[in-house]
């Protein structure tokens, strides 16, 4: 089957975590670091991208497929949100996200064969997670390079995925006629599996590598084994890049490479 060498897909952006802990998604919070307004989340924005992804490569990229993306300006809740993906090659897609006054993100999607990627083998083993409620801060100390986090894992149930790919606009039917887990949903599991380990002040994610090795279906337990790649500040912003592995017992589904900025710097700071 022939596809067109460019897909737009548009969507009104909902801001879904308007009322998490991370405040940085609240309007008022969100104005005292320079936005509009509350952000609608980097893991909405991916997953507003995969959709032409999956238009050009089809299931085949859920299964063995990698995207690396940059979330670089805010989408607001409500904004008129346009994805263009184009072909740069057979195996390689080029994603922009605007809205009407931002340049918002890009990314590359790709297909390769299976055999081209280092299978990964999942870790049996689940490191407990510190009790929410005495979580410690996050810190360099907290978040130091090298460390192991506690295991967040989740059961995707259909009313939760209904729910989810309402609230993500999708347009595709493939994800409930096959009951198929949204890759959206999927890196919010790396939002997730920082969040419950540190207690973390208004934080944001800038952006993601994922590769996927196998297709997560509604009914499957995930698990996010997450360790700390790097641990730095620039420019008075203090990020944490994540090595997390969403596995169940028997085999890995996607490997992400996660980076946000857990402790933004005050908006009066220089640059």
């Amino acid at each position: 089957m022939s596809h067109p060498d460019f897909i737009n897909h548009t969507v009104d952006a909902l801001n879904i975590s308007a009322s998490s802990e991370n405040k940085i998604h609240d309007d008022s919070i969100a104005k005292r670091f320079g936005f509009q307004g509350g952000l609608v989340p980097g893991v909405e924005v991916y997953a507003y991208m995969t959709n032409p992804i999956v238009q050009f490569f089809g299931y085949q990229w859920l299964e063995i497929g990698s995207m690396e993306c940059k979330f670089i300006k805010p989408v607001y809740d409500g904004d008129q949100t346009d994805i263009k993906a184009s072909k740069n090659r057979n195996t390689e897609i080029l994603i922009e996200v605007t809205t009407p006054t931002n340049f918002c993100a890009r990314g590359i999607a790709n297909l390769d064969k299976a055999e081209k990627k280092i299978q990964l083998t999942p870790d049996e083993k689940i490191i407990p997670s510190p009790n929410f409620n005495s979580r410690p801060k996050a810190s360099p100390a907290s978040l130091n390079k090298g460390k192991l986090l506690g295991t967040f894992q989740q059961l995707m149930i259909d009313k939760d995925q209904h729910q989810y790919l309402q609230d993500i606009r999708e347009s595709l039917s493939l994800y409930r006629d096959e009951k198929i887990i949204h890759p959206g949903w999927v890196l919010r599991m790396a939002n997730k599996a920082l969040s419950t380990n540190v207690k973390l002040g208004p934080w944001i994610h800038v952006g993601s590598k994922i590769q996927n090795y196998n297709v997560a279906h509604c009914g499957d337990t995930l698990s996010a084994q997450t360790s700390i790649s790097d641990s730095y500040e620039h420019k008075g912003h203090l990020f944490v890049e994540m090595d997390v592995k969403i596995v169940n017992s028997i085999k890995c589904f996607t490997h992400i490479i996660h980076t946000a900025i857990y402790r933004p710097r005050p908006v009066n700071s220089n640059d």
